[in-house]
């Protein structure tokens, strides 16, 4: 493994706005940490693209995210951590953490009875990522899924918990009336917005885990483990980012994600993005 600075940042990519639920997750829990993220917002969505190229769309950002010198990279995406995690890790000397395993972890610990739900959006479902993590950990546990394509347009649109969210949600958590979980992942990068919302309506008794706090927690540990946490205590980090496109209200959406101004917000060209391998 190379040997990298303390100081340096930690590389964060999705393929658009969710990761930063995840930045958010880091900022919380590692607040002295640099970190730099790249929403590849030209290229979204990853889930209906083949594996081939989500492979190779992961291996450019983080290409690109290793030549700004980053000590660690974190892959914010459900699709690319259930698809590229496993061949980024073996071509890149760098530590390389997805949210997938984090977050089945957690929701095995929280399952007295051995009964999972998991809720994502239908790549991430179809990809069984979840399914398998959480058998590889305990293979007698019970794993009931569900996909719920109209969440993320319903965040991304900031829409009021109202009605009409709520009867969303009630209708796709249906699912899990009859054979209820000890826990619930949180399958999309998206989906902590509506928390409180799905809390609601799946009951107060059902955890839920969300996989990019489930993620920081792992970085923590992993920075702490490699010897590699900022030990500049006090001061905030440096955030920078960085995306392949400007959708129309982009950074608006980007900073209610984070709860903050998106400072240092900045596009990279595809042209410049492709010249990576």
């Amino acid at each position: 493994m190379i040997t990298h600075d303390a100081n340096q940042a930690i590389g964060v990519f999705d393929s658009g706005l969710g990761g930063i639920s995840v930045v958010r997750a880091l900022i919380n829990l590692l607040p002295q940490e640099h970190l730099i993220y790249f929403g590849d917002t030209a290229r979204v969505p990853y889930g209906s693209k083949s594996e081939e190229t989500v492979i190779r769309f992961s291996h450019q950002i983080s290409s690109f995210l290793l030549e700004k010198n980053v000590k660690m990279i974190v892959v914010a995406c459900n699709t690319a951590s259930s698809v590229a995690l496993e061949s980024l890790q073996k071509h890149f000397n760098i530590p390389i953490v997805g949210v997938i395993d984090p977050g089945s972890r957690a929701a095995v610990k929280y399952a007295p009875h051995k009964r999972i739900g998991v809720i994502g959006t239908a790549s991430t479902i179809r990809s069984g990522a979840y399914r398998s993590a959480i058998h590889d950990l305990d293979a007698t546990i019970d794993v009931i899924d569900q996909s719920c394509p109209l969440l993320v347009p319903l965040v991304e649109e900031d829409w009021p918990h109202d009605q009409v969210v709520m009867s969303v949600l009630s209708y796709y958590l249906d699912r899990f009336a009859g054979n209820r979980p000890d826990s619930l992942i949180l399958g999309c990068t998206h989906y902590p917005y509506l928390k409180s919302a799905i809390q609601e309506v799946i009951g107060a008794d059902v955890r839920l885990v969300d996989s990019g706090e489930e993620t920081a927690v792992e970085v923590k540990k992993l920075l702490e483990d490699l010897d590699l946490v900022n030990p500049d205590e006090g001061d905030p980090g440096k955030h920078m980012f960085y995306v392949s496109d400007f959708p129309q209200k982009f950074e608006e959406t980007a900073s209610r994600f984070l709860g903050r101004p998106l400072d240092n917000l900045f596009k990279v060209e595809l042209e410049v993005l492709e010249s990576y391998k």
